[in-house]
């Protein structure tokens, strides 16, 4: 770190300087391309989707219907392991509940707490996986890195696809003086099927997850409008920034290991397609979205948005919000065409837009646009 990248925030005591995404524009390139000639695709290991998507693990916007129709419109729908789906046989009722409690407002988090105390049923688990396979769509679980040894093999046997061990912050080095800690290098070599890892928060932590043998690393804390987990716990991640440590680290790991590529997912306050074309633009190969897709017409929540550890029973810290009225299915959110000017529609024709208009053929190559810093993009409007 030289000495430019950091500030004396008092005497002998040194901060990094971080970006968030909204304080990064792109600069288009000497030429353009026609939108048609622009490609979105993105492929992790065996696995190949036309948009860079994979949707965040909550309840608030992930059914099994959801994600067999993010998987239809290109990308990749991530159940939670840990979630309603899984707790209950029909969890309508618990739905209708808290939409019921939220009216106008967010449901309280005392009622999500509650919720949330019916046990993981391993059953429901293969139940749901086998209900998305049935659709021909990739299938995509997400589990907690404490429930991992517990939970991870049931969905293995089920067929998963791919596993996503996701918490808030997730290192490769756990320490603990409670019993055994989940080894991540030796529980993935040990697997068939790819992993997802995260989330990561510098270039440190990045690297030793990509030395794991994941095939991908989330990077970023979730952090969205509505989360408090930076009054809670104070942590907060400028995006903008981690994303290019994880990129850096992701070139790093491929020298070291002579060609393995690891991607870098981007998960925080992406909720716009600007912030979508930002975060890629920075370096990463996919983004997480949750609290953008509420807006669609299918999603199990009705419009409320709470992130999955909003209902954590010693320290909740993820937002909850009042319901929202849909803007259109989730193939208009994320495919067009978009009835309003700010952002939230057509999220991923836009990204294809963006690229077509800065010279880009590819997201590969998109990569390598130019960024300048300028303040807050759009007026600081919170991408």
């Amino acid at each position: 770190m030289s000495a430019r990248d950091t500030v004396e925030i008092g005497l002998n005591r040194f901060a990094r300087r971080g970006y968030d995404l909204d304080e990064v524009s792109i600069v288009p390139s000497r030429r353009t391309r026609d939108v048609d000639d622009v490609s979105t695709a993105w492929q992790i290991d065996a696995f190949r989707f036309d948009i860079p998507l994979i949707t965040s693990p909550s309840d608030a916007v992930v059914s099994p219907a959801t994600a067999i129709a993010v998987g239809n419109a290109g990308g990749l729908g991530v159940l939670n392991a840990e979630g309603l789906w899984t707790r209950y046989e029909d969890p309508e009722p618990v739905y209708r509940k808290l939409r019921d409690a939220a009216g106008a407002a967010a449901p309280p988090v005392s009622l999500l707490q509650q919720v949330y105390c019916e046990p993981v049923k391993p059953e429901l688990i293969t139940a749901r996986i086998k209900e998305m396979q049935s659709a021909g769509v990739t299938t995509a679980v997400r589990v907690s890195p404490q429930h991992t040894e517990q939970l991870a093999p049931t969905a293995l046997a089920a067929g998963v696809d791919l596993l996503v061990i996701q918490g808030t912050i997730v290192s490769a080095e756990h320490v603990t003086t409670q019993g055994d800690a989940l080894n991540l290098k030796q529980f993935i070599a040990d697997l068939d099927v790819p992993v997802v890892v995260g989330g990561a928060a510098n270039y440190t932590t990045a690297l030793h997850l990509m030395r794991t043998g994941a095939a991908g690393v989330i990077v970023g804390v979730g952090a969205d409008s509505f989360s408090t987990g930076d009054a809670v716990m104070g942590v907060r991640v400028p995006l903008a920034s981690a994303i290019a440590d994880a990129a850096a680290a992701r070139r790093d790991y491929l020298d070291e290991t002579g060609g393995r590529y690891v991607h870098v997912i981007a998960n925080g306050r992406i909720e716009t397609s600007g912030a979508i074309a930002r975060a890629l633009a920075c370096g990463a190969d996919a983004v997480q979205l949750g609290e953008p897709l509420r807006v669609a017409s299918e999603v199990p929540g009705g419009g409320i948005w709470w992130d999955s550890v909003a209902a954590h029973p010693r320290l909740p810290r993820g937002g909850t919000s009042a319901p929202v009225a849909p803007l259109g299915s989730l193939d208009q959110v994320l495919l067009g065409p978009a009835e309003t000017a700010d952002g939230r529609t057509n999220l991923f024709g836009a990204l294809a837009r963006t690229m077509a208009k800065t010279g880009y053929r590819d997201l590969k190559e998109f990569q390598r646009v130019d960024l300048v810093i300028g303040g807050h993009a759009n007026g600081g409007s919170g991408d």
